[in-house]
Order: C-alpha cells, then sequence, then structure tokens
C-alpha cells in the first residue's frame, strides 16, 4: 500500500476524534447523528457530520480498515483534492438515499462512515476494474468489478430483507455517489472502458427500478 497520503490521514484522525468523542458522551453522538426527523426539522448538517460518528471501535476500526486499502489507489489516479470531493459527495449521497428510503421513518437514526468509505471504493474498482481483491476465507482473489457488483447486489437484499443493524442504503448511496462523482472528475473512463461503467451501474439502475415496482 506504500505510506497513507496526508489527505487520509486527516480522515482517519477526524473519524477516531469524533467518534472516541460520541463513545464518551452521548448528548454529543445524540446531537450528530443521522435522525430522519431532525434532519426534517432543519438540522441538514447531520447528513455530514454522523458520517464521523460509529457505534463502536469494532465500527471504526472496520471503516478505517477499509479506506486504509482503497485510499491510495483512488488517490493515484485523481489527486487528494479530488479524492476529498469524492469522499465528501459518498459520505452525503450515503444520507441522502437513507434519506429518501426511511423518509416516513421519524426515528430512525444512522452513523458511520461507511457511505463515504463504499463510495471510496466503488471509485476505486471504476478507476482500476482490474484489481484484484483478497479475502482471508476465499482462497482465490476476486476482481474488483465482481466484488463491487456483488457487495451492492447484497445491499439491495439487505435493504429489502432489513438485515442486520446495517446502514444498507447507505452503502449503496455511497456507492453511487462515488460512481457519479468520478465519472463527472474522470470523464475520459467513458472512452477507455465504457462497457465497466455501464457493468457497474446495473445494480444501481436495479435498485431504481426494483423501488419503482415496489419491490424494496
Amino acid at each position: 500500500m506504500g505510506n497513507l497520503a496526508i489527505v487520509t490521514i486527516i480522515i482517519i484522525a477526524a473519524n477516531v476524534i469524533i467518534s472516541y468523542k460520541g463513545f464518551e458522551d452521548y448528548g454529543f453522538f445524540d446531537k450528530y447523528k443521522f435522525n430522519v426527523g431532525a434532519i426534517k426539522r432543519g438540522e441538514q448538517f447531520r447528513l455530514f457530520s454522523s458520517g464521523f460518528l460509529h457505534v463502536n471501535t469494532q465500527h471504526l476500526l472496520f471503516n478505517m480498515i477499509t479506506l486504509y486499502f482503497f485510499a491510495n489507489n483512488v488517490i493515484a489516479y485523481v489527486g487528494s483534492l479530488k479524492f476529498i470531493i469524492i469522499y465528501v459527495i459518498s459520505l452525503i449521497a450515503g444520507g441522502l438515499l437513507s434519506l429518501y428510503f426511511h423518509k416516513d421513518e421519524y426515528h430512525y437514526s444512522a452513523v458511520g462512515a461507511s457511505g463515504a468509505v463504499t463510495g471510496i471504493l466503488y471509485a476505486a474498482i471504476l478507476l482500476n476494474p482490474d484489481m484484484s481483491l483478497y479475502f482471508f476465507f476465499i482462497p482465490v482473489p476476486i476482481p474488483g468489478y465482481v466484488f463491487g457488483i456483488g457487495y451492492l447486489l447484497y445491499s439491495i437484499y439487505g435493504m429489502k430483507k432489513r438485515i442486520g443493524n446495517i446502514g444498507h442504503d447507505a452503502h449503496f448511496g455511497g456507492a453511487i455517489g462515488g460512481y457519479v462523482t468520478t465519472l463527472i472528475l474522470v470523464p475520459y473512463l467513458f472512452k477507455i472502458n465504457l462497457t465497466m461503467v455501464v457493468v457497474l451501474a446495473l445494480p444501481i439502475i436495479l435498485l431504481f427500478v426494483m423501488k419503482k415496482l415496489g419491490k424494496i
């Protein structure tokens, strides 16, 4: 992976500091978490602030490790400034999709950098679809695009079945944010790898078709 870029170190540090503040101060946690009712009352800042809070150390560690593995890959292609843009838009996009799916659930709450991190993951796959991912329980490498599509399909399933205490919609929204923002910032991807651009869009299209049909 090489040395972490300074921007990644800053983002990880911000997540750690703010999350630990939230662990120790529930009033702080409650004020800045994602909450549908509060956002509808005008506290839109929660769409952003909730992305730096986590439920516990394990939740924080999982997100930061995932960010660590994919951040440099994206920065190498687009630079630090565009990386920040992708990260922030993915974070907010994750919150917006959660708000869209839970707009009538005024008590629905969520926290975590998962949307932003999934956006970076999807951006990395879009920029380098030939990358291979390794998992300790799978003895062979998995192509990045296979993992990306599979992850979003699982997220759709998770949203439909409401599996676990996991914000599957935030993950999916973050992926959409990362996908769209990367294509806007790096439009030559349409020329050099149009097939992969289309393939990675398929689960996104599927989600909205299912939503339109009332299947999710």
